[in-house]
């Protein structure tokens, strides 16, 4: 198994646009499927990947805050688009547009969680960087990761109700001017 600290080393990786990163986790966030664009873009054998939480490839610059979100819709049996940057076992690191639903049983109870990344438009990639960028720095503003995440929280909240957006909103809006 290789190291849990993964030095960001500022290369970025990418894959093509017909190609889908899959994955697949239980309730807990743990791996349980990978398909083989995820394995090639993580720099990871799939022996390193199932079993292991899906937070190994979270990069260091991605939001709290927006993970909370994350977590939050997914709490809600609800689905979540969302520009997010993961770390390769390596030290690169990729841009996805991912698509993460919870899945349910026949009883309608969830049992885990599918995540479908595809590639995003790189305006849409720099629209996010922007916005990721000052909530970094809000969270980094404090030392106790609690208050870290809720100063993140309340200026990712003030930020979209000042645009007069969701995140959802937000995310579509970037979605579809890189479309046209």
């Amino acid at each position: 198994m290789r190291a849990t600290h993964v030095v960001p080393t500022g290369v970025e990786r990418t894959f093509g646009e017909d190609e889908i990163i899959v994955t697949k986790t239980d309730t807990k966030g743990v791996l349980t499927y990978a398909n083989k664009v995820f394995l090639r873009l993580s720099a990871l054998t799939e022996a390193e990947a199932i079993g292991r939480p899906h937070s190994l490839i979270r990069h260091p610059e991605m939001p709290r805050s927006v993970f909370k979100l994350l977590w939050d819709s997914l709490k809600d049996r609800q689905e979540l688009f969302a520009y997010v940057v993961n770390l390769a076992s390596d030290g690169a690191h990729y841009w996805v547009l991912a698509h993460v639903t919870p899945s349910f049983d026949e009883r309608g109870q969830v049992v885990g969680y599918h995540s479908s990344r595809r590639k995003p438009d790189r305006a849409a990639v720099a629209a996010a960087q922007e916005l990721y960028g000052r909530l970094r720095a809000e969270e980094r503003r404090y030392d106790n990761p609690r208050a870290a995440l809720d100063a993140g929280w309340e200026m990712l909240q003030s930020t979209l109700s000042g645009r007069g957006q969701t995140y959802d909103q937000f995310v579509w809006e970037l979605t579809n001017a890189g479309a046209s």
